[in-house]
């Protein structure tokens, strides 16, 4: 699962690499894709499990990764500086 939240993630950032504009605007851009791809794959495994405690975490686990994923974007928009994508990256 892992593998393919990071395969889609990479076919993510790299399609939006291929749009133009700003480094950084594109670099905001991949940050919130790759958290919301991430997300979005937890909140998938949430719906799926009958856990009522594992769902929860697995939906609080989400919340915090889009929202990690809109301050680090937010940082690198606002810093004009595209290098926090590999930062966020790395962490991740």
């Amino acid at each position: 699962m892992k593998f393919m939240m990071r395969a889609a993630c990479a076919a993510g950032l790299l399609a939006l690499a291929a749009c133009g504009g700003n480094a950084d605007d594109q670099a905001a851009e991949n940050i919130e894709a790759m958290g919301e791809n991430q997300a979005d794959a937890l909140e998938a495994q949430a719906d799926a499990t009958s856990n009522d405690q594992l769902h929860d975490a697995l939906e609080s686990r989400a919340d915090n990764i889009e929202d990690a994923a809109e301050a680090a974007a937010d940082r690198a928009d606002d810093n004009d500086d595209a290098r926090i994508e590999n930062q966020l990256g790395n962490a991740m």
